[in-house]
């Protein structure tokens, strides 16, 4: 058992998110934390002008209510958080920021040139500090 998990969500793959929640749930200690984890990708400084000025706040704040709508339906006693930037990263940086000791991430139909993992999955797998679960 853990006693913290992070289990990063991608806003497209929301069903997703219910199965890894619910598998991250089974591994989760009595007492133990889950933190629900979103990132909001970073805009490119050339493409930014053709955003509107609050488009990073809005992204994250659409974020966080679909967080808590899926933590409220599951019944789990979750932290929500949203940060921005590179999502593989910030999941690897929040997994060590939080002392986690389980990363509970979805995997994703990827393209030939990542078929096993998605892009994120893999570069979390790589270089994350602590142990990862990919649910599948």
């Amino acid at each position: 058992m853990y006693s913290k998990i992070i289990v990063p969500v991608a806003m497209d793959q929301m069903e997703r998110a219910e199965t890894t929640l619910r598998r991250a749930k089974t591994f989760s200690a009595p007492g133990g934390k889950i933190i629900l984890l979103n990132v909001v990708e970073d805009v490119q400084s050339y493409m930014a002008i053709d955003f509107p000025a609050d488009f990073l706040e809005n992204e994250r704040e659409f974020a966080v209510d679909r967080l808590t709508a899926l933590r409220d339906k599951q019944g789990v006693d979750a932290l929500v958080e949203v940060r921005y930037g590179s999502a593989a990263r910030e999941i690897n940086r929040a997994a060590e920021e939080h002392g986690a000791d389980l990363v509970v991430i979805a995997s994703h139909r990827p393209g030939i040139s990542n078929y096993f993992l998605g892009a994120t999955a893999d570069r979390v797998v790589r270089h994350c500090p602590v142990s990862v679960l990919v649910d599948r």
